[in-house]
């Protein structure tokens, strides 16, 4: 019996694989504990400061599920809209959203001396496999020898998801190397939506008092609260340099207050740069087929 209940959970999983156009759907925590060993170690793929990612095995192919492991510091809301994001979004270069799991469950434990009930939350994302890892991998010295029209093809690739994201009223929040993925033929996905956020229409712009994201990447009007479009065109912008030097494209100086000066000089040479871009955003359309 349980075979039988292991392979139905399975079987879910399986279509979504063999069928491209199948929606993103809720997924079953024992399925996820399930294909993964029970998050084993040896299973695991990645982490970061809020999540572990984990390969999961279904059959003979792979997915990638992402646990987030300090839910205490994640509020309900912030995990409720990165899933929005993700249900939004279905684009070749953007890494393929297969489902969620929001559980939540009560567990004896020990509290100022006494047993209370505490919530368990489990919430997890699962993903397409991305065979070649993230594109900073990709990036030191002159691009490891990759050609440069592969280089092209990987930019255009990551404006084109881009596009496809603001036409969507997404806003990424915190693109980088580290967050772009290279499928096997080198196809860029954009990846790691835990940052992003969901425009009304008509809106352009927001403020915030909640400053995340990668030092680098932002632009500089991001450090006085203001999020718009063209602060993913910034970061664009930066990866871009990158992808074309095989260098960081901003610097990395132990003095703070030199380090600032660099990034604002540096900042002003982007700034007409992307707020061109962001007023004729079809630039970023993909280009003649």
């Amino acid at each position: 019996m349980d075979g039988e209940a292991s392979s139905n959970r399975h079987g879910i999983l399986e279509r979504m694989l063999l069928d491209d156009s199948a929606e993103p759907t809720d997924l079953p925590l024992s399925l996820l504990e399930d294909i993964t060993d029970r998050f084993s170690p040896d299973q695991q793929i990645g982490s970061g400061g809020f999540a572990v990612v984990y390969k999961g095995m279904i059959g003979k192919r792979m997915v990638a599920v992402k646990k987030l492991s300090n839910t205490v510091d994640i509020t309900e809301s912030k995990f409720h809209g990165e899933v929005k994001c993700l249900m939004k979004t279905k684009h070749k270069n953007i890494v393929r959203f297969l489902g969620y799991c929001a559980d939540t469950q009560g567990k004896m434990a020990e509290y100022e001396g006494k047993l209370v009930m505490a919530d368990v939350r489990n919430w997890l994302l699962c993903f397409e496999f991305v065979p070649k890892g993230s594109l900073d991998k990709h990036m030191s010295d002159a691009s490891c020898g990759v050609e440069w029209r592969e280089r092209y093809r990987i930019i255009r690739g990551i404006c084109e998801g881009l596009h496809y994201l603001h036409e969507k009223r997404i806003l990424h929040l915190d693109l980088k190397p580290a967050n772009v993925l290279l499928d096997i033929g080198m196809v860029p996905k954009i990846a790691d939506f835990g940052l992003s956020r969901c425009f009304d229409e008509g809106q352009t712009r927001a403020v915030t008092q909640h400053l995340c994201g990668s030092q680098g990447y932002l632009a500089p009007e991001f450090y006085r609260g203001h999020i718009a479009f063209a602060s993913d065109i910034y970061s664009l912008g930066v990866i871009i340099m990158e992808i074309l030097t095989g260098a960081k494209g901003y610097f990395e100086e132990e003095n703070p207050k030199r380090s600032s000066t660099n990034r604002t000089n540096q900042a002003g040479k982007w700034h007409l740069s992307y707020q061109t871009a962001a007023r004729k955003e079809p630039m970023l359309q993909a280009g003649d087929k």
